[in-house]
């Protein structure tokens, strides 16, 4: 090995065991604490919007709930910090602390731990716009992006291979809810009665997660079909797009049901999981 390769090495070890701060995992806990409480808003919200109510069922309708309180903006900051922890955290998971595995682990580990640093410092950011007054609507957001993005020459390929992404995480969540594929993460309770109603807690979560993701993402690919960006919505417009069916609101429900599901076991999951 070469001095430089050498002194990149241990450059990449310096910064690894930087990451492995227990600071780090702290926040990165605090933001999985954050996530939970999101998603349980989330399916109160979309209960709600079955029967009715008005409401944004997605992570901009939830973050607005949490900022509607005199707390507001420390509570916004609290949440900037934990969830920009997480994203940290996760993409040293994709990088750092993936370099021992074998190389198709690490492969592995990049794109889901890669993704998921992506989106949670996404949810930072949120979370940083309510705290400087500028908050607003995901849907018309997600809307506006469609639109911008079928302008361009690759507009509408983009938008469904975006859609087809989306579509595969969703596969995704609902397989790793069917197989138990997140007892690797949660292991403190195994063998336990209380680990039985969270290992239900987490399948029930997962699947519903993962046909909310479904949903959302077969909207992307309707919108560059018809090429009509008014069709993609986000999460909140796929859900809403349920109450207009015979059996919607019941899905509906049962999905929010799910929501409040996967916010507990991720609850679970920020005091007692794997870090």
């Amino acid at each position: 090995m070469s001095d430089g390769d050498s002194t990149i090495s241990q450059a990449a070890d310096a910064v690894e065991q930087a990451s492995n701060h227990p600071a780090l995992d702290v926040l990165a806990r605090a933001g999985f604490a954050v996530m939970a409480l999101l998603h349980v808003i989330i399916g109160a919200i979309a209960i709600a919007v079955a029967f009715g109510q008005p409401g944004e069922a997605e992570p901009t309708g939830a973050i607005e709930q949490l900022a509607a309180n005199p707390w507001g903006p420390a509570v916004m900051w609290s949440c900037v910090l934990a969830c920009f922890g997480l994203g940290l955290w996760q993409a040293s998971e994709a990088t750092l602390r993936a370099r021992p595995l074998p190389r198709r682990e690490r492969l592995s580990k990049l794109v889901s731990s890669g993704f998921l640093a992506i989106a949670y410092t996404s949810v930072g950011l949120s979370f940083a716009g309510f705290a400087v007054g500028m908050g607003g609507d995901s849907s018309e957001s997600t809307r506006d992006f469609s639109a911008t993005l079928m302008a361009t020459p690759v507009g509408l390929w983009t938008l469904v291979a975006l859609g087809l992404t989306i579509i595969g995480i969703g596969i995704y969540f609902v397989v790793k809810g069917v197989r138990r594929g997140f007892k690797e993460e949660l292991f403190h309770f195994d063998g336990t009665r209380r680990g039985r109603l969270i290992d239900s807690l987490g399948v029930a979560g997962h699947i519903a997660k993962g046909i909310a993701l479904f949903l959302t993402g077969l909207l992307f690919v309707i919108a560059a079909a018809k090429h009509n960006a008014q069709e993609s919505t986000g999460l909140d417009g796929s859900l809403k797009a349920l109450r207009d069916h015979p059996f919607g609101p019941t899905l509906l429900v049962a999905i929010g049901a799910g929501f409040i599901a996967y916010g507990i076991f991720a609850l679970v999951r920020s005091r007692f999981g794997r870090m």
